[in-house]
C-alpha cells in the first residue's frame, strides 16, 4: 500500500469529435419525419407514427454507442511521480472563477 501513485485524468473530447455523428443522426431524423408526413396521407395514418418510432428507437442505440465509445476513446489516464507538481491543464473549467453579479 505504501506504492500508490498518483494518476492524471484527462478528457481530450471536443465538440469537433461528435460534430459528425449529430450531423448524421440529424439527417436520420429528418428522413423519418419526411417519410412520416408521405405517409400521413395514406389511408392509415398510423404508419406514419409507427415509421417514426421505428426509425427512432432502431438509431439510438448505434448513436449512443458512437458517442459513448468517442468519449471513451478521448480518456487519458495517465501516472504522475508523487514528487512532481502537477500544473493544472490550461482552458480547463474548473480553474475557471464563477461569475458574480454586481447590483
Amino acid at each position: 500500500m505504501n506504492n500508490i501513485q498518483k494518476y492524471r485524468f484527462v478528457c481530450t473530447l471536443t465538440f469537433g469529435d461528435i460534430y459528425g455523428q449529430i450531423i448524421v443522426w440529424l439527417i436520420t431524423i429528418t428522413i423519418s419525419l419526411a417519410s412520416a408526413m408521405a405517409l400521413m396521407g395514406a389511408r392509415r395514418p398510423y404508419y406514419a407514427l409507427a415509421t417514426v418510432g421505428l426509425i427512432i428507437v432502431l438509431s439510438l442505440p448505434f448513436l449512443l454507442f458512437a458517442f459513448v465509445t468517442t468519449l471513451l476513446n478521448h480518456i487519458e489516464l495517465t501516472s504522475v511521480d508523487a514528487a512532481t507538481k502537477t500544473e493544472p491543464i490550461p482552458g480547463n473549467v474548473s480553474n475557471q472563477q464563477p461569475v458574480q453579479a454586481t447590483s
